[in-house]
């Protein structure tokens, strides 16, 4: 399980690393220090996915988001880089101090910090731990950035360097589903506490949001950030069946999404430094002058979509099946129709890159490593999607040892 996750992490990375050399090129200082600081997050991600006690747990929350706070804020000249890293800081550290205020209580209840020990303490149902299991929910709900505490990511996504959003929104987001499911599915199942219930809250309230949010946003980043929140609550749905399949389902959607945000991020990097600008009309007549960029965006955003035969299809069908078979029909079919109204907001990023006039008439240069990261983001998408097999495989061994 956690050497699934960090494959996940470590494919993000590296392509994240590759997309952003240019644009690391270009800061006026610091620049080793930008892939140090990506490389702690990393590590970050990773304890989280390992941890099997409540201090391993907090230590890999805080150590990726500490780099996150310098990362988000890396370009010093941007004023809303700053302000993005400053709004960050002071939510994030919120989000963590409530975190840490719940495992207190559930330690407190079962006097272990190891999940395993807690789960056989076997606590009895009580306002302590219902308040305790709220509170670390809550931490985990900021870092997948699940309503109502997903305020932080549309600014954020919007001032951070391109590559850092992108880090975001895919590594963040899994680190916390791995450490989430690991503490859902083996410290509460034995007690009285209601989580699946409070999984499908979250993961409606999550779907509606941010696809309804998402439409009449004219900034791409914002855009992608409210999809991020909508992508956060199909993955829920998986923690809603509670079941090795709705895990299974939740890990292949988290490694495809790693490269559908890959190709989207690294579309996003290319258009911004060549236009200087992140709205969607700035993507304008994108097909005419780098051809490959616009197809490789489409490809990010209708997988995202689950538009058959890409690979969110297969990663939605995987986790709506599993909902389904676990008797909560209800959310899978809200999940299903506001997919489709996902394709309304996507399409419009399509449509203005294929059918708009360029905004300019300037040469559209792409540098080599980030042209390789975004084909190659294009072709896992493509490939997963019409072979699911193997990633499906993995992704039911590494389920099976969370429920062993």
């Amino acid at each position: 399980y956690a050497v699934f996750f960090k494959q996940a992490f470590l494919i993000g990375a590296i392509l994240v690393i590759l997309f952003s050399l240019d644009t690391v090129d270009q800061l006026p200082h610091s620049r080793a220090e930008f892939y140090v600081l990506l490389l702690f997050a990393v590590i970050g991600m990773m304890i989280l996915a390992s941890a099997n006690d409540l201090i391993t747990l907090y230590v890999g929350i805080e150590l990726m988001t500490f780099s996150f706070f310098i990362l988000v804020g890396y370009v010093q000249t941007d004023a809303r880089s700053t302000e993005a890293a400053i709004k960050y800081l002071i939510l994030a550290s919120a989000a963590s101090a409530v975190m840490l205020y719940g495992m207190s209580l559930i330690f407190g209840l079962s006097g272990q910090m190891n999940y395993a020990a807690i789960a056989a303490a076997g606590l009895p149902a009580s306002p302590a731990l219902l308040v305790g299991g709220v509170l670390l929910l809550s931490g985990f709900a900021f870092k997948i950035a699940a309503p109502p505490f997903h305020m932080w990511a549309p600014d954020v996504y919007e001032g951070a360097p391109v590559p850092i959003t992108a880090m975001l929104a895919m590594g963040s987001k899994a680190a916390g589903f791995a450490a989430m499911i690991r503490v859902f599915t083996n410290v509460f199942p034995s007690t009285g506490y209601p989580w699946p219930l409070l999984a499908l809250l979250l993961s409606g309230a999550a779907m509606l949001v941010g696809n309804i949010v998402a439409i009449p946003q004219t900034n791409i980043k914002r855009m992608l950030a409210y999809s991020s929140v909508a992508q956060a609550g199909y993955i829920l749905t998986g923690l809603v069946a509670g079941t090795a399949a709705g895990v299974k389902g939740m890990l292949f959607y988290l490694m495809i999404y790693v490269f559908a945000n890959v190709g989207a991020f690294g579309v996003v990097a290319a258009v911004s430094r060549h236009r200087n600008g992140e709205k969607i009309s700035d993507l304008a007549g994108l097909a005419r002058q780098a051809p490959v960029l616009a197809v490789a965006m489409t490809i990010s955003l209708l997988s995202m979509a689950g538009i058959p035969p890409l690979a969110g299809f297969m990663g939605k069908f995987f986790l709506f099946s599993a909902v389904i078979d676990a008797g909560h029909l209800g959310i899978a079919v809200l999940g299903f129709v506001l997919s489709m109204v996902s394709v309304y907001y996507y399409l419009n990023v399509v449509k203005s890159m294929y059918l708009a006039e360029p905004a300019d008439d300037r040469p559209f240069a792409v540098a080599g490593t980030l042209k390789f990261t975004v084909l190659f983001a294009m072709t896992a998408t493509l490939a997963m999607g019409i072979y699911p097999g193997p990633l499906s495989q993995l992704a039911e061994l590494a389920a099976k040892t969370v429920f062993h």
